[in-house]
């Protein structure tokens, strides 16, 4: 085991702290990704039912020879299929879509609160938990209004909360709510899709300094703060180096230093404006 190559949901249940996000990834493109990702040690896979590849994402891990049980498997939930039946109904077609008789972790992608389904779909969760269809629930790009509300009506605290984080927008206060309920945060765009972040002189005088590169050293950041991580590459050289972080720690003023960063730069949408319907 190398330094935290796994993390513990807050029911026990393990889960790769690095693992490969498969957004934008074409049914041409994905069993070459998926093999390349095996062999640089990932184990770990997130899909949803919104990126249109869960069906390729099966088939190409059922060609590699990694048994089910090594292997951890996300998706997610999509907004417009919100409410009770259906995500019971949309649960269903993700597991027939993947081929598989359970997943890892099911999340409820946006909250869109305002149409007032999120907690209806939380229950169908809890449903699908309880029978052992789904081995850890949680949630996507939830606030901290939006986790109070749901924890007051719904009884399974959220295993996750896969938000959008990176250096130049850190949630630190978010980071914290979760971390005093033991709600592990995954890290979608971990890298900032590479929008200036990698660019940046105190990234890359580290990067120098450790013998890595700024991706890894970014990546290795998140680990530091016990978040998951899912960077997203189709570039095999990509693919090995983000999982090539497990043998050097960021001292602790290194931490820092990328800590204080942050600029509150949000690149994806702003959860409280994210309504059923308006992404395509």
């Amino acid at each position: 085991m190398n330094i935290n190559d796994t993390q513990y949901l807050n029911n026990g249940y393990p889960m790769p702290s690095i693992g490969l996000g498969v957004y934008k990834i074409t049914d041409d493109e994905m069993n070459e990704v998926i093999n390349t990702a095996i062999e640089a040690g990932y184990r770990a896979f997130d899909t949803a039912y919104f990126y249109g590849n869960e069906q390729s994402l099966g088939q190409a891990l059922k060609q590699t020879n990694v048994d089910r049980e090594d292997l951890f498997i996300t998706s997610k939930l999509w907004n417009d299929y919100q409410g009770y039946d259906s995500t019971i109904q949309y649960f269903n077609q993700s597991l027939e879509n993947l081929g598989l008789e359970y997943l890892d972790l099911f999340l409820i992608h946006w909250p869109c609160e305002e149409n007032g389904l999120f907690i209806e779909s939380y229950k169908a969760l809890e449903t699908l938990y309880h029978e052992g269809k789904v081995k850890a629930i949680g949630v996507c790009n939830f606030k901290q209004h939006h986790l109070e509300k749901l924890m007051q009506e719904t009884e399974i605290v959220p295993q996750i909360n896969q938000i959008e984080l990176h250096p130049y927008f850190n949630q630190q206060e978010l980071q914290d709510y979760c971390d005093h309920h033991d709600i592990k945060v995954t890290a979608w765009m971990p890298l900032m899709r590479n929008k200036g972040l990698l660019d940046d002189p105190v990234i890359t005088d580290m990067a120098k300094r450790y013998h890595k590169t700024a991706a890894q050293i970014v990546l290795r950041w998140h680990l530091a703060h016990n978040r998951i991580i899912i960077p997203k590459s189709k570039t095999p050289s990509r693919i090995h180096e983000n999982y090539n972080i497990l043998d050097f720690n960021l001292e602790l003023t290194d931490v820092a230093q990328i800590d204080s960063l942050n600029r509150n730069d949000r690149q994806g949408k702003d959860p409280d404006e994210v309504a059923i319907g308006d992404l395509k």
